[in-house]
């Protein structure tokens, strides 16, 4: 096993020699800075690799003050206001915080701004309205009693990356560093140029870390400076008149506020979207897409690896479509919050090579007086852990202030097995693709491009209405399946993309992008779907799989799954079948299963076997059932979060819909708490204690043989096939 090599850590001016050390332990061959701290040029000749964080948006106040009108903006939109007479102001900043966000008044806002009646749904014509840059209201005459919003464009004066990191580390009298739009001629030319000067400028520098491009996902602050909304996955921060007007020449339509603002839900990953919003992100993708190629070429050039990281101004990259590795990206780097995150990385191609940063970040909310940030590294390892034996990215680091994990002793000798173990997972099964039981599709409206994704908000972090469906994604994360995301499009353009599928997954709520709504409606769609499931195949539906009212429907395929929602309109239809039964899913079962937040008002029609017909309140209330359709058989499930019980639920669930029970026990772990994955290709499986207890368990190799093992708290233990 190599000793060292495939980790970076970051550094500091005030940590030169202890950046040396801490190298030569953790067996590092990388050395970054990160934002608030500089790079020590001592280090330039210590034999690590040297990572540059590289700001093309910000971190040149000068430029930016000097060429206000490409300053960057975002689309915003002002609660809805209730008319109370004929006139109605609304103040634009309410709300906002100041020191962000300078409403554009430079631009035309009659073209450029929308006030909508939102009783009626109609566009206020402008001349009804006008705004009073004294009072910074806009003032509307409005017919009494009805609502108003108004949608305009905002000057991203403080970027929100490096307003976030100022908040979080309390820097004092920071200046707040104003966000440039490089798409615009004037900073596109500046940029290149500044580019090619920083390289010239650090000729020690070895890898460029883009952080990232040119656009921040939505993030926007309230008046006291805390998180007032946030996507990961949001665009609305990628416009100008100037990016808008190049949008309508190729598009040939007009451009309206509202495909952005969307009512106010910004067109998050729960709506369905658009098709002038899918025609946006394609156009800013192209667009995107070709500075990237220029400054990656420039870094070429240079002798320099480029590498993006994914996360903050990540949006137009999208490294799941297949144009991503037109922009030739040596590597990818992103955060790891737990396997969904991890696999957002190690899933993606067109580079090179791959690296997680893992947490905790070096940051003082973790590391304080008190603070146990070997607990928030454990947790991470073991769940990143489970998704880098499915697909193993090539590296890992970490970010933050190397001081600060200094005073932590624990912390760093427990990093410090953190780096030998993932040399010795990624030596045993980089290259290889892992024995895979079932070949599994989630469908939802996005598809690929938001795999592994789906039911993210704000990156790895989990609510109370989606934790329940998210669970789902990130079982599958570290689960034994090859796993692929489709979209109904893509199943209207090739009718034939099922016949690869075993298992087909539609999780979340009824009438959001995951489910599908109306898709539902088309019957293409739909019957499809049911002669997949009629011919063989299986069907798992989680929360309010394909719901949308319609036809005598909620459920549209209720007659696969079995299982309806009462929604008022079937109360004079009374419920039979509410019996319990055990079965092959539930057999690992020790304790009441957790549905999360579950669904109520679930049935299930005649025929249908249910397995939990009972709510947390002991309500009758259908949280698992099982179908037979045809050939192919379904399994409904009210909702399932993310836990080593859940997944082996979700197995068994998924083995028992393609009616392959029999092959239960193969590269299989009697006890759910341990794994057991298997690389053919290279004669070699792993059992994985993912707890930090001991564990004991019976493990069932490729040919059925078993053989009982006890594991010291979070082992692996590798051995030859």
């Amino acid at each position: 096993m190599n000793e060292k090599g495939r980790i970076t850590i970051p550094t500091d001016m005030d940590v030169i020699e202890e950046t040396i050390k801490l190298s030569e332990r953790w067996g590092a061959d990388a050395v970054r800075d990160c934002d608030g701290t500089s790079f020590p040029i001592e280090l330039k000749d210590a034999g690590l690799k040297v990572y540059a964080t590289y700001y093309t948006t910000r971190k040149d106040n000068a430029w930016a003050k000097a060429n206000p009108d490409e300053i960057q903006q975002m689309y915003l939109m002002t609660p809805i206001y209730t008319a109370a007479g004929p006139e109605l102001r609304i103040r634009l900043m309410k709300g906002l915080y100041r020191d962000m966000l300078t409403p554009n008044t430079n631009d035309d806002i009659t073209r450029w701004w929308e006030v909508i009646d939102r009783s009626t749904g109609e566009v206020v014509s402008t001349s009804d309205w006008r705004y009073d840059e004294e009072t910074g209201e806009v003032v509307i005459s409005a017919v009494p009693f009805h609502d108003y919003t108004v949608s305009f464009l905002a000057y991203i004066m403080w970027d929100p990356v490096h307003m976030y990191n100022a908040i979080v580390n309390e820097w004092q009298d920071v200046e707040h560093q104003i966000t440039f739009d490089v798409r615009q001629p004037k900073t596109h030319a500046f940029t290149l140029e500044r580019l090619r000067k920083f390289i010239e400028d650090h000729p020690y520098v070895n890898v460029l870390r883009f952080t990232t491009f040119f656009h921040q996902f939505t993030l926007v602050f309230d008046e006291l400076a805390r998180e007032k909304y946030v996507d990961w996955y949001g665009y609305s921060a990628s416009v100008s008149p100037y990016i808008l007007e190049q949008f309508e020449s190729e598009v040939g339509y007009p451009f309206r506020p509202e495909y952005i603002i969307d009512q106010g839900y910004y067109n998050n990953q729960y709506r369905i979207p658009s098709r002038e919003f899918q025609d946006f992100q394609a156009f800013q993708r192209r667009e995107v897409r070709k500075i990237v190629k220029e400054m990656v070429d420039i870094t070429h050039e240079a002798g320099k690896e480029a590498m993006m990281f994914l996360g903050d101004h990540w949006i137009g990259t999208e490294p799941f479509m297949g144009e991503f590795k037109e922009m030739g990206l040596d590597a990818v780097v992103g955060s790891v919050g737990n396997g969904s995150t991890l696999r957002l990385i190690s899933d993606i191609e067109g580079v090179s090579y791959t690296e997680g940063r893992l947490l905790p970040y070096f940051f003082p909310d973790t590391f304080y007086e008190g603070g146990d940030p070997v607990k928030e590294a454990k947790v991470n390892w073991v769940t990143a852990r489970r998704a880098i034996l499915r697909k193993p990215i090539d590296r890992i680091g970490y970010g933050g202030y190397l001081k600060l994990a200094l005073d932590f002793p624990d912390f760093v000798d427990y990093v410090e097995s953190v780096c030998k173990e993932f040399r010795e997972l990624y030596d045993n099964i980089k290259g290889c693709v892992p024995y895979c039981v079932k070949k599994v599709a989630v469908l939802n409206c996005w598809g690929k491009m938001r795999a592994w994704g789906c039911h993210m908000v704000h990156h790895a972090l989990y609510y109370k209405q989606n934790y329940s469906y998210s669970g789902i994604i990130e079982a599958l994360s570290g689960a034994p399946f090859d796993v692929q995301f489709i979209s109904f499009a893509d199943l209207k353009e090739n009718p034939d993309l099922l016949k690869d599928i075993d298992v087909l997954i539609n999780v979340g709520d009824a009438d959001t992008a995951h489910t599908g709504g109306e898709w539902w409606c088309d019957p293409d769609i739909s019957s499809m779907v049911k002669k997949f499931v009629y011919e063989g195949g299986g069907i798992i539906g989680v929360g309010e799989p394909c719901a949308h009212q319609a036809n005598g429907h909620f459920f549209q395929l209720s007659n696969v799954f079995g299982v309806e929602e009462e929604r008022g309109f079937t109360l004079g239809y009374d419920k039979y079948n509410w019996e319990s039964h055990q079965h092959f899913i539930t057999e690992d079962v020790k304790k009441n299963i957790d549905f999360g937040e579950g669904k109520k008002n679930i049935y299930a029609l005649e025929g249908t076997t249910v397995l939990v017909a009972d709510s947390r309140l002991g309500e009758k209330e259908v949280q698992l059932a099982v179908n037979s359709f045809g050939a192919g058989r379904a399994v409904y499930i009210s909702g399932l979060p993310y836990s080593f019980e859940n997944s082996r639920l979700l197995y068994r669930a998924i083995l028992w819909s393609t009616g392959d029970e029999a092959n239960l026990h193969q590269w299989f772990s009697e006890n759910y708490n341990v794994d057991v994955h298997a690389y053919p290709e290279n004669g070699k499986y792993c059992v994985v204690n993912n707890t930090y207890e001991p564990q004991s368990t019976v493990v069932y190799k490729g040919d059925g043989t078993s053989f009982s093992l006890d594991l010291e708290a979070n082992q692996i233990i590798w051995y030859e096939i």
